[in-house]
C-alpha cells in the first residue's frame, strides 16, 4: 500500500522502502512506561501510561527526542504486543494511556485496540501535522487529543519543521479533533475523560508568532478549549537555525504569557524548571519498557 497517513504524502510502499518518516511497515517503539510529566489532566498523580513510537512526519531542528524522532531507533512491536504491552500498562494504575507521535502506525495501533480496548482514557498526543482522512480512521477509538501548534508562517514552518505547509495541515486537523471531540470532560480525579488540550512550545526570537497562534486558537476553536503553553525549549544538538540556540528569556515568556491571560485561554502555565534535559525520557534501554 502506497502511504498517505501525513500531509506529506509521500505515496512510499514502506514494504520495499522506508516513507518520508524513515519507517517502514514494522512497528517501531522507543519507550513504553508510565510517564508523570505530560499535564495535569493527563498525568495526574500516577502518570500517563505513554508508547512512544520511532520515526516522524517532521523534522524539527530543535526536536529533544531526535535519537527516536530522526533516526527511527526502537524495537519492533506486533499489535499483539502492543496490545499486551497497554494491559501491563494499566495494570500499573496509571490514569490514561498515551499514543506520541502514532501516525504512521495508525492501522496498527487499531489493530491493537480491536485485540484489547483499555478502559481507560486513551490520548493521541502528536506534533498537530495531521492528515484530516487519517484523523477520521481514530473517530471513536481515542478520547483525548493532545496535539502540539507549533508554527503560524510557512517560513518558520519550513525552516523549524521543513514543513512549509504545517500551520494549513495543523489548523485543520485541530478543528477536525475538536469536532471528534466535543467539550472537555473530567472524572473525579481531574483527570480529562474526553476533549482537547492544545500545546505550544514558545521559541526564542519567536514570540509574535507564539501570538498569532493564540489569538487563532481563542478566534478559530471553540470557547474553553484549553491551551498548555510550554516553556520547555532547550536547544538540543546543533539546532542550525540563527536564534535557536538558546533559551527563551523571561521577557519572551510573559510577553506569549501575558497575551495568553489577555485572550482569557484557559489551560496551563509552564515553570522554567522544565527547561531541564533531566525531564527528556530514557529510550531503547532495559528501563524504557514495561
Amino acid at each position: 500500500m502506497l502511504c498517505t497517513l501525513c500531509p506529506r504524502k509521500c505515496r512510499a510502499d514502506r514494504a520495499v522502502r522506508p516513507g518520508f518518516c524513515g519507517l517502514g511497515e514494522e512497528m517501531l517503539i522507543a519507550r513504553a512506561a508510565p510517564h508523570l510529566w505530560e499535564e495535569p489532566p493527563v498525568s495526574g498523580t500516577r502518570g500517563t501510561g505513554a508508547v512512544f513510537f520511532s520515526g516522524c512526519t517532521l523534522r524539527c531542528v530543535y526536536c529533544q527526542n531526535r535519537e527516536i524522532s530522526h533516526t527511527g531507533a526502537g524495537r519492533p512491536f506486533t499489535p499483539r504486543q502492543l496490545s499486551d504491552t497497554l494491559k501491563r500498562l494499566a495494570d500499573l494504575g496509571v490514569h490514561s494511556l498515551s499514543f506520541i507521535t502514532g501516525t504512521p502506525f495508525i492501522p496498527r495501533i487499531l489493530d491493537a485496540l480491536e485485540l484489547w480496548r483499555p478502559p481507560l482514557p486513551l490520548v493521541w498526543n502528536t506534533s498537530g501535522y495531521e492528515a484530516v482522512e487519517s484523523l477520521r480512521l481514530l473517530e471513536g477509538a481515542i478520547d483525548v487529543w493532545l496535539p502540539d501548534l507549533k508554527h503560524f508562517s510557512p517560513r518558520m514552518g519550513q525552516l523549524c519543521a521543513k514543513a512549509p505547509d504545517y500551520f494549513e495541515h495543523a489548523s485543520a486537523a485541530l478543528k477536525e479533533v475538536c469536532r471528534q471531540a466535543g467539550p472537555c470532560a473530567y472524572n473525579e480525579e481531574g483527570i480529562m475523560t474526553r476533549g482537547v488540550l492544545v500545546r505550544h512550545l514558545i521559541l526564542p526570537g519567536l514570540t509574535g508568532e507564539s501570538m498569532k497562534l493564540l489569538t487563532w486558537i481563542r478566534d478559530e476553536l471553540p470557547p474553553g478549549t484549553p491551551v498548555s503553553l510550554m516553556r520547555q525549549y532547550l536547544p538540543c544538538g546543533e539546532v542550525g537555525v540563527p536564534g535557536l540556540d538558546r533559551r527563551i528569556t523571561e521577557k519572551e515568556y510573559r510577553r506569549v504569557r501575558d497575551h495568553m491571560l489577555l485572550l482569557g485561554l484557559p489551560g496551563f502555565l509552564q515553570e522554567a524548571e522544565s527547561a531541564d534535559s533531566g525531564f527528556i525520557p530514557v529510550f531503547n534501554a532495559p528501563e524504557s519498557f514495561i
